[in-house]
Parts: C-alpha cells; sequence; structure tokens
C-alpha cells in the first residue's frame, strides 16, 4: 500500500478510533449468557445435592440417624464433578465460534472507522487481509478462546473449593447459596473486564498494524481521562508523540495505547509532510 503523505505539505494530525462501546457491550452480553446459564445449574443442582446430604455438622440427631451411604462431601463433589465436565464442555464448545464472532466485528469496525477518519482528511484507501493482519486476526482468536475456557475453569475451580469448606465448617443450605452468588459476581465482573480490555486491545493492534502497513510512523499518545486509578505514567504520556513500530517506554516496557489491562488510552495518528 502506497505511503501517505500530508497533501499541504506539512504534518497532519487526525482523528483516533476509539473502541467500540457497543461491541464491548455485545460481547459482554454473550458471556454472561453462558455464565448466568452455568450458574442457575450449579445452584439448581447443588442445592438439590445438599438437600439430599447435608453435610454431618449441620444436622440434628434424627437426621443423622437417618443418613446412610456415601457422605456429604463425597456426594457434592460427585455431584460438583459431574457439573464441571458438563459446563467446562459447553464452554470449550462455545470458544471458538464467539472467539471468531468478537475478532471479525473489532476487525471490521477499527478498518471502518479508519477509513472513514482517512476518507475526511482527503485520503482514499481500501483494507485487504494481508499476512500480517491475518497472522494478528488469528492471535486475537486464540486468545479469545483461552479467556473464554478459563471463564468456566477457575468459577468451577473455586466453587469446587468452596463446597469443599462448606462441608468442613457445617454451613447451612442459606449459606451455601449465598457463597455460590457472591462467587458469581466475581465472574461476572471478571467476564466485564475480559470484555473492556479484549476490545481495547483489539482495536489497538489492528489499527497500529493499519498504521503501518500506510506508512504512518508517527503517532499521538492521548489518555482518556477515565478510569479511577488512571496510571500515573499514561496521564504523562499525554500530547507526546511516539513512533509507532516501538510504541512507548512506561513503566519498564515499550507498550501502545490500550495495550495494558484497563488502559483506556488511544492515539491520534500522524500524516507527515513530503520531506
Amino acid at each position: 500500500m502506497k505511503r501517505l503523505t500530508s497533501p499541504a505539505g506539512k504534518p497532519i494530525t487526525l482523528s483516533a478510533v476509539r473502541p467500540n462501546e457497543g461491541l464491548q457491550a455485545a460481547y459482554r452480553k454473550r458471556l454472561d449468557r453462558l455464565i448466568d446459564d452455568m450458574q442457575k445449574s450449579l445452584v439448581r443442582h447443588l442445592r438439590a445435592a445438599y438437600r439430599a446430604k447435608p453435610p454431618e455438622m449441620a444436622q440434628d440427631e434424627s437426621a443423622k440417624e437417618r443418613a446412610k451411604g456415601k457422605s456429604a462431601a463425597n456426594n457434592l463433589r460427585d455431584e460438583m464433578s459431574k457439573l464441571g465436565a458438563q459446563w467446562q464442555a459447553q464452554f470449550d464448545e462455545a470458544a471458538p465460534e464467539l472467539a471468531e464472532w468478537f475478532a471479525k466485528a473489532s476487525f471490521d469496525r477499527s478498518d471502518r472507522a479508519l477509513k472513514s477518519i482517512l476518507s475526511k482528511a482527503g485520503f482514499s484507501v481500501e483494507f485487504k487481509m494481508t499476512r500480517t493482519v491475518n497472522d494478528v486476526f488469528q492471535a486475537t482468536v486464540s486468545e479469545q478462546v483461552g479467556l473464554i475456557k478459563s471463564i468456566a475453569s477457575e468459577h468451577l475451580s473455586d466453587v469446587q473449593g468452596m463446597l469443599m469448606r462448606s462441608v468442613q465448617n457445617g454451613r447451612d443450605l442459606g449459606q451455601m447459596t449465598a457463597d455460590l452468588q457472591k462467587r458469581f459476581g466475581v465472574t461476572k465482573r471478571r467476564a466485564a473486564l475480559i470484555a473492556r480490555t479484549q476490545n481495547q486491545m483489539a482495536t489497538s493492534t489492528i489499527t497500529r498494524v493499519r498504521q503501518q502497513e500506510l506508512g504512518i510512523t508517527k503517532c499521538v499518545w492521548r489518555h482518556s481521562a477515565g478510569g479511577k486509578e488512571p496510571r500515573p505514567s499514561h496521564v504523562a504520556a499525554d500530547g507526546k508523540t511516539y513512533d509507532v513500530d516501538k510504541g512507548m517506554y512506561l513503566d519498564g516496557v515499550w507498550t501502545w495505547p490500550g495495550r495494558e489491562i484497563n488502559c483506556r488510552c488511544f492515539c491520534q495518528p500522524v500524516i507527515e509532510g513530503f520531506s
């Protein structure tokens, strides 16, 4: 692709490509749907297993006399093992399709936004799926697959440990249900973080690759002024120009806007004049 240069002969700074909030919301909604279904299933089946065989410390004397066979711990463990395998398999099956949908939507939106920005500045470009872009696309898909699968694996592992502690401490059914709800909240917040951060990272990466293909070598770092605890180094970087290939050296690493977890920074590309 031909390198872009300013028709006026002087550098011009373009608008930024920002992460698409609609895509972030849609990605989070799809993750939430999987998590909600898993949670409902766990609560229903584990409550039933608990009622069928309460921990001994939670039983009265008459119930202890009636209790026969498998222990409460073994009963809950076996039920959780079955549910864990079932839900991990469902997340594993859903992950590739959901990951590819997100990657494609992210790339399409970023390309359209950059093309529109360039068009307003007087540049007409057509983007193609180059080898470099395809490598980035496949890496984005793979990363999403791993993250989606990890949502289930981390949640199920923590629930397993929580159940065994419930048995050991003789907690009642109400407390066990409350503990399940608390862990559910943790998982939902992690899914929200994944949707937000991955949307930012994907937008940052594909935009940088497209800038490199267009011969854009400089960008201006912009801090979003969002987030409750902004990184001081990112705030200080606001307005500074950096090399697109290298990024900016912050906190001991070379990085780009939107590439760190919870980083909402963005960049404005600079179209250089004739040299």
